[in-house]
């Protein structure tokens, strides 16, 4: 791409930029997900196949939206690895130690704030894993007892589970957070 006239910090900043957009997606998806998953215990009788079939999508819509993320991270991983790695290069090259020092200086503030934002991705990565495992047992029962016995015995679990996506929303804004500034120091 730089034979093109881009740059990897461009192109790390814009993998950045679609990450953080990728987690707010994902985090959106898990609160409708919450939102139906809440729904289905206001239902009267035959709504429930309609509920399934809603639940069943949001959690397929949930599931899709952090693959992106996991996806969007991995791009972010390799861009700064190359990124950092041509740095290091670089300085090598310096002819100027005056020179080569500020530059050391600044990729090393660069790279602490990129590994804080790493940081902050992976949490969030990480926390996406129990939520969908739950939804699915929970699409997965309620498919297989559609009927109104279904519903009573999904609340305690649902408990659970709304407190893992408040868990995931919290660790998806903070990583959200941490990429806004980090692109503002790319500015």
């Amino acid at each position: 791409m730089e034979k093109f006239g881009v740059h990897k910090r461009d192109i790390l900043k814009e993998n950045v930029q679609e990450a953080r957009d990728e987690q707010t997606k994902a985090a959106e998806q898990f609160k409708d997900a919450l939102t139906r998953l809440r729904e289905l215990y206001n239902i009267q009788g035959g709504d429930l196949e309609k509920t399934y079939d809603r639940l069943k999508a949001d959690y397929d819509r949930s599931e899709s939206r952090a693959t992106a993320v996991r996806t969007r991270i991995g791009k972010v991983e390799t861009v700064a690895t190359d990124l950092f790695k041509e740095w290091e290069q670089e300085i090598q090259q310096m002819e100027s130690s005056n020179l080569a020092a500020q530059s050391r200086q600044k990729l090393t503030a660069t790279r602490e704030k990129y590994e804080s934002l790493h940081s902050a991705m992976k949490r969030a990565e990480a926390s996406m894993d129990p939520v969908p495992k739950q939804f699915k047992v929970q699409v997965l029962y309620l498919k297989h007892n559609l009927n109104a016995q279904a519903i009573g015995a999904l609340k305690g679990e649902t408990m659970d589970i709304e407190k893992e996506i408040q868990k995931l929303i919290a660790d998806m804004n903070a990583s959200i957070q941490q990429a806004d500034a980090f692109i503002k120091g790319l500015e």
